[in-house]
């Protein structure tokens, strides 16, 4: 029997290991720092105080909590067996199994996860102050955002990389499964419709962020090809060449936006649609050694340099943090950037970064076939988190020290504001907060914009916060321009991976859902299944996207208030997931550790959705927004954003169907859980584990650095020999 399937009891005990002084004090000193860090943002109230506070604060709570918790949850719980060969190994195909060096596959993980969410989110939630953002993001990873990526890296390549729905479908059941089958799917063709449009309005008409980030692309053909056929396993070679080619990139693309080739590189809204559907077709098919992985290893290096720049910058020019703590929108509801109070709607509003159930399905996709041993999972499902959750605590540092007036001019909506500066002014000073028209106009000119009035959706509000502190260390006030555009460019490449690898995760979730019709098409290795299913999973999120692209209320435009609860729903989903097998391998002992973040997930969407259903505000609300927009129609009424009797019959429509969708997820994730529910009482009342569809024990012939090693003697694949070697290998002893 595989250890995971042992009862609790009969699961070997990891080895105690002892501290060494200097460990001790060490961490003594790292815990110290944290713990003055967080004193000071809780207790200082009236009194404007450093964001180097918020950097101290995070970096030491990610710091214990790796070493610490991340260690207790894989050495108690998951007990990683390195002994035990991977999907990658055992099925490899050069094509989705790959063993990947762990320092690529870290890079590719990262990048896939990292989207739009840690961005924005915290961005748009900077109006609640930053105080209430700051703890869910550091307390969400820890505790659930982390947790849920480690955990189903680690149940799925235990399955042969399966999906999450094709996962809940084997563990909870056929009625739950087929929910959680419709319900993630559903929910992954919008995610990926919204990031895609985020990335089409980043790079609309900027040559500069179009040729940087298209010249990422032989870039990482180039790199994959270096490593895997030129100089196999060369990762810190082809790494150094990969990085000095992206620098030239960023230059190069700088001197494009000023020379004749501009207009080759200045491409309309449509156009990108094109090239973006295309580009993920492509991505997915390709052998993920050939272009994904490089290519999100190599986009890596951008974001974390970006981000550890950013810290530096923060350390150095110590900006303070202008936003309130907790600010009065945060109780009242009534915020002009988003309607809705603290609970729920900031944990819907910061998903990436604390906890996002997108996150699950990467998981569950391209990393689990490509991991070389299971004792990585913590560096890779768990670490990586945490430098997401760095970078959304570093876009919301970049928000709260700018200045209250200009954040609320650039993400009011524009019905507020109105077309001018003089508009701007007086419908901020009617939020609290002041700034006067000419300061509007310089710092427009100052970033080179024609306007930053009614900017809404974050990325401009961090592109012009990343330039106020990149310009007070780099070049000052004169630079500004440059980093704007540079942070506008780093947006758009940050989020283009997440796009590429969620299209390869779609595929192997669609085709995880027609093999259980045609089994042919569940055969991640058969080209005509790979074919038709990316073209199906493109040709889903690429219809709505070229329609948001062409209609400002069409689309995804229509499915974007959905983008929140739906990511969070998704957790649900996974968490619910993850607590289900732990029960049924006869861990009820550890399984408050998802457990209890998938009480706290549900409460949060369940509440939200509620609201969004039944509320009689018609900004949260969508049935009271349709039945506001309705009797304004009959009035004769115009209200924004529509500019026409059709746009109010189209809001009307957008409502009605964000509201049926709402009620559908909810639904379809009520039904998921208590499916679990059911399984989880039947698996506590059974004398034995229930049985789970992990995959038989195989004996690894990759040693630890990576490299295949000869047969031991007597070692036969899946020979009891082997499953009793697994475990008592001491699992999760190394890890």
């Amino acid at each position: 029997m595989p250890a995971s399937t042992l009862p609790e009891t009969d699961l070997p005990r990891p080895g105690k290991s002892r501290m060494s002084p200097r460990s001790v004090l060490l961490w003594t000193v790292v815990g110290l720092l944290g713990a003055v860090a967080w004193g000071v943002l809780a207790l200082a109230r009236g009194e404007r105080i450093s964001a180097v506070w918020l950097v101290v604060a995070a970096l030491g709570s990610y710091a214990i909590a790796y070493r610490f918790y991340a260690r207790f949850v894989a050495r108690r719980v998951l007990r990683p067996d390195d002994r035990r060969a991977t999907p990658a190994e055992r099925l490899e195909d050069g094509v989705d199994f790959q063993p990947t060096d762990r320092r690529v596959l870290l890079g590719h993980h990262f990048a896939a996860i990292a989207g739009a969410g840690p961005l924005v989110g915290p961005v748009l939630a900077a109006q609640m102050g930053y105080l209430p953002g700051t703890l869910w993001i550091v307390a969400g990873v820890i505790f659930a955002g982390a947790v849920q990526d480690m955990v189903v890296l680690f149940l799925s390549m235990r399955r042969d990389g399966k999906s999450l729905g094709q996962m809940a479908r084997e563990e909870i059941g056929r009625v739950g499964g087929a929910a959680a089958l419709v319900a993630v799917f559903a929910i992954m063709i919008i995610l990926l419709g919204v990031l895609a449009l985020v990335v089409v309005n980043a790079l609309a008409h900027s040559p500069w962020g179009t040729f940087s980030v298209a010249m990422t692309i032989p870039i990482a053909l180039f790199m994959g090809f270096w490593m895997h056929r030129v100089r196999p396993g060369r990762v810190v070679e082809t790494s150094l060449i990969g990085v000095a080619l992206l620098l030239l990139a960023i230059v190069g693309g700088s001197w494009v936006q000023n020379s004749s080739l501009a207009g080759t590189f200045t491409l309309g809204p449509t156009t990108l649609v094109l090239c973006l559907i295309g580009y993920g077709f492509v991505a997915s098919v390709l052998p993920v050694w050939m272009l994904l992985a490089p290519r999100d290893y190599l986009s890596t290096f951008m974001k974390i340099g970006t981000i550890a720049l950013l810290a530096v910058g923060v350390v150095v020019a110590a900006p303070v943090l202008r936003a309130d703590a907790v600010s009065d929108f945060a109780a009242s509801g009534a915020g002009p950037v988003f309607a809705g109070s603290l609970f729920p709607f900031l944990f819907i509003t910061i998903a990436c970064g604390a906890l996002s159930g997108f996150h699950a399905l990467v998981s569950s996709g391209t990393t689990p076939k490509l991991i070389q041993k299971e004792s990585q999972v913590r560096l890779i499902g768990y670490g990586a988190m945490l430098m997401e959750s760095f970078v959304a605590i570093m876009a919301l540092i970049a928000a709260a020290t700018l200045e209250p007036g200009l954040y609320y001019a650039m993400n009011a909506p524009a019905g507020l504001l109105g077309a001018t500066a003089e508009s701007a002014s007086h419908a901020v000073a009617g939020l609290g907060f002041t700034i006067t028209p000419d300061q509007l106009t310089q710092a427009a000119k100052a970033v080179e914009e024609q306007t930053l009035i009614a900017r809404s959706g974050g990325a401009p509000t961090l592109a012009v916060g990343m330039s106020e502190i990149f310009s007070g260390v780099f070049g000052g006030s004169a630079m500004k321009a440059f980093w704007y555009h540079f942070a506008i460019m780093f947006e758009a490449l940050f989020i283009l991976t997440t796009v590429d690898a969620g299209t390869r995760v779609g595929r192997f979730m669609l085709q995880d859902m027609l093999g259980n019709v045609f089994k042919p098409l569940g055969r991640v290795n058969w080209k005509p299944g790979i074919w038709l299913c990316s073209a199906l999973v493109v040709a889903a999120w690429g219809y709505f996207l070229h329609t948001g692209a062409t209609d400002p209320l069409g689309g995804i435009n229509q499915l974007f208030p959905l983008f929140g609860i739906a990511n969070q729903l998704l957790a649900a989903i996974a968490l619910a997931v993850c607590t289900t097998v732990l029960i049924k391998s006869g861990r009820l002992r550890w399984a408050w550790v998802t457990g209890v973040p998938l009480a706290w997930v549900t409460a949060i969407t369940f509440t939200a959705g509620w609201q969004k259903l039944f509320s009689a505000d018609p900004k949260i609300g969508f049935f009271a927004q349709r039945a506001h927009y309705a009797d304004a129609l009959d009035a004769g009424q115009i209200l924004a954003p529509a500019k026409s009797t059709a746009d109010m019959h189209t809001v009307i429509t957008n409502s009605t169907v964000d509201g049926v969708l709402i009620a559908l997820f909810l639904l379809l994730v009520a039904v998921v859980i208590g499916n679990a529910a059911v399984v989880c009482v039947r698996a506590m009342r059974s004398a034995s584990p229930l049985p789970t569809t992990e995959a038989p024990y195989v004996e690894s012939r990759i040693d630890a650095a990576g490299s295949l090693a000869e047969p031991r003697a007597g070692a036969g694949a899946g020979s009891a020999a082997g499953a009793g070697a697994g475990a008592e290998s001491g699992v999760g002893a190394r890890s």
